[in-house]
């Protein structure tokens, strides 16, 4: 039977568990993203801009923000560094210039080889089998989903 001092208790909080799992993780990409001088939310960037890059497709700043779950004033200076050093482009839409789009350069598009290694090194290192991250990862997604589906939290 929980107290209400357990309800309390640090070890306990949901928040708290996916908040040290995050730093944790985070920590071990360092290093390999370092390799490639990005930082995480750079690297993630890079991400959804690669994807887009294999399918043909063009992304918008504000559908990179939605994707990455980043507001503008947080992804305008990351694609401002990454622009400056020649990883992506942004261009502004002739017909409505409050769009954006963004694209890798070639050298962002080359840098995608190096990264290719960066999760199966990580994997690697964790020391955790390949099957029980992607029942993790499921698993978080699906929690994601429940919570974005809900909106935000009323006053009760």
């Amino acid at each position: 039977m929980s107290t209400d001092d357990d309800v309390l208790a640090l070890d306990n909080q949901l928040c708290f568990a996916l908040y040290a799992a995050n730093r944790a993780v985070t920590a071990r990409y360092r290093p390999l993203l370092a390799e490639l001088n990005l930082t995480y939310p750079q690297y993630l960037v890079m991400l959804v801009l690669w994807e887009a890059h294999q399918e043909g497709s063009v992304v918008r700043v504000s559908d990179l923000g939605n994707r990455l779950r980043l507001d503008s004033g947080t992804l305008t200076p990351l694609l401002k560094r990454l622009a400056e050093r020649d990883l992506v482009t942004r261009q502004r839409n002739t017909a409505d210039e409050r769009v954006v789009a963004v694209a890798p350069t070639e050298k962002g598009i080359a840098m995608r080889r190096q990264a290719r290694e960066i999760p199966e090194r990580l994997l690697c290192g964790t020391g955790i089998d390949e099957e029980r991250i992607v029942a993790l990862r499921e698993e978080l997604r699906a929690v994601l989903s429940l919570l974005e589906a809900r909106g935000e939290p009323s006053d009760q």
